[in-house]
């Protein structure tokens, strides 16, 4: 019954009280040692501080550059259009909608990875020169979006 349901014995443990006494184990200074910068309330250093020498954070160097303003796009072979009716448009939305896509990104891109045999009209950021081929030897339509 819901109302008896307790943990497995042994599997939730106290919490530590520090400073509470000698017989918590952790008592008088709390574990933090008698003297010095860590046993001082507030004490301590910040990340990565190695008192005064070099942090190894700055010492080891640098590579490579990320472009932040790159575009991200969603990807789609021209394999997966098979699965939609003939006449049918597709775009990023309809994509994310179906679950085909995960999310929108910046925009989507069609390659031409496999075959086409359905007649469809695509709407998509980019377009491998491939894909555009396949889509229009259909008889499909590609139509270039923002």
């Amino acid at each position: 019954m819901l109302n008896n349901l307790k943990p497995t014995e042994g599997s939730r443990k106290d919490k530590t009280r520090r400073c509470r006494g000698i017989g918590s184990g952790l008592g008088k200074n709390g574990g933090s040692g008698s003297k010095g910068q860590n046993s001082r309330s507030g004490g301590g250093v910040r990340l990565g501080f190695e008192g005064g020498q070099l942090p190894l954070f700055r010492a080891i160097p640098k590579r490579g550059f990320k472009n932040h303003m790159r575009k991200e796009y969603a990807t789609i072979n021209v394999s997966v259009l098979n699965r939609f009716n003939d006449g049918d448009e597709i775009d990023l939305t309809k994509l994310v909608s179906l679950g085909i896509v995960n999310k929108e990104f910046d925009g989507l891109k069609v390659l031409g990875e496999g075959e086409l045999t359905k007649k469809v009209t695509v709407t998509a950021t980019k377009f491998s020169k491939s894909a555009q081929e396949k889509i229009e030897k259909c008889g499909g339509k590609v139509i270039f979006s923002k």
